[in-house]
């Protein structure tokens, strides 16, 4: 059976770690072709020896440069638990989702309306993925307690601009006060640095999701080691 994703962040947290899950994406709207000639799988393959308890894969085309065939690829070919982040608008994205090989889903609180958001996450947890709801604001936090989300992500940027505003880590250590006390909080983009990783740490959240300052990194796996290393280990 695989391992749920939310559990392996927490196995990671528990062994002194940063839970931090790599951000699988060939392309940035702001920052442009990331994979840079790279294969997508064998870079995952190098973060998870590196200690990524989970993967996260982009599989928007238009704005990512991402496919449902890389999401498959990515979950066969890892024995990481997976995320899918797209913009999930059907029911049937999510059997799509679950037949890919992902054990868990990026469902947006800013691009839906409440009714489908619910529909879309009642669904999700009937057919066994996980969902991973997704707020920006503290009126969207408090919309996604009072469902009972076990797993909330904090994106730092504003997705409605496709995450191309400056956003920072800041949004999270503002926001977290406000996330349900019991969900794992995920501190989602704009996190470039150690320093920054451990401020979202602090701030309240459980992991985080980077996906661009890894990618641009000189060294991908150096680069994991030093965001992922525990607050106390940091000099």
């Amino acid at each position: 059976m695989n391992t749920k994703f939310s559990d392996a962040l927490i196995a990671r947290k528990q062994a002194g770690f940063i839970p931090v899950i790599p951000d699988i994406k060939c392309t940035s709207p702001k920052e442009g072709d990331l994979l840079r000639g790279r294969d997508p799988l064998e870079s995952a393959k190098l973060l998870a020896e590196a200690g990524a308890p989970a993967l996260s894969v982009v599989t928007e085309h238009k704005a990512f440069g991402g496919s449902l065939e890389l999401l498959k690829r990515i979950a066969a070919g890892t024995k990481l638990p997976v995320l899918r982040k797209d913009f999930i608008t059907r029911i049937d994205d999510l059997k799509i989702t679950k037949d890919c090989g992902a054990e868990a889903v990026l469902l947006i609180c800013a691009i839906q309306p409440r009714p489908l958001l619910m529909e879309l996450y009642d669904e999700a947890l009937k057919i066994g993925l996980e969902p991973l709801v997704e707020a920006h604001t503290e009126e969207e936090l408090s919309w996604v307690g009072k469902i009972g989300a076990k797993l909330v992500g904090i994106n730092n940027r504003n997705i409605l601009e496709l995450e191309k505003d400056d956003g920072t880590v800041s949004a999270t250590e503002l926001l977290s006060a406000y996330a349900p006390i019991n969900a794992v909080l995920v501190s989602e983009s704009s996190i470039q640095t150690p320093a920054e990783a451990q401020a979202a740490i602090r701030a309240g959240a459980d992991a985080v999701l980077i996906g661009t300052a890894i990618w641009q990194a000189e060294n991908m796996g150096e680069c994991y080691l030093a965001l992922s290393k525990g607050i106390g280990d940091h000099v």
